[in-house]
């Protein structure tokens, strides 16, 4: 497909084709929209969580990681994000690193047992 396809509409309706790309497990796809909504609105945690499940789930581990790494910076109790960089890290066998980010997810999820 063209790139202008993923590219095409505004920011909802391509919020919701990656949605859909998503939902369809079509993880490229979904990346390939999320990527360019990514660049125009950096600072929403949305789009960019999604296309970090995106990189994830189409092992694309080192893009994962770096979506990941952002998105704990510009909110530090996102705990999904956190979990989300723990896992990628485990994927990545940097058992070590991945500790932290999955003790702090937990503990801001409220899960004190692993903490």
């Amino acid at each position: 497909m063209d790139m202008e396809y993923y590219a095409h509409g505004t920011a909802a309706e391509r919020w919701e084709r990656a949605r859909l790309f998503f939902d369809a497990k079509d993880y490229a796809g979904a990346a390939r929209v999320l990527d360019g909504l990514v660049e125009e609105v950096p600072e929403q945690v949305g789009p960019r969580l999604l296309l970090a499940r995106s990189y994830y789930h189409s092992a694309q581990l080192r893009r994962a990681e770096a979506e990941l790494r952002t998105l704990v910076e510009l909110d530090p109790v996102e705990h999904y994000a956190r979990l989300m960089l723990g896992r990628t890290l485990q994927r990545q066998g940097r058992e070590d690193e991945a500790e932290s980010h999955l003790r702090i997810a937990s503990a801001l999820a409220g899960d004190f047992e692993r903490v």
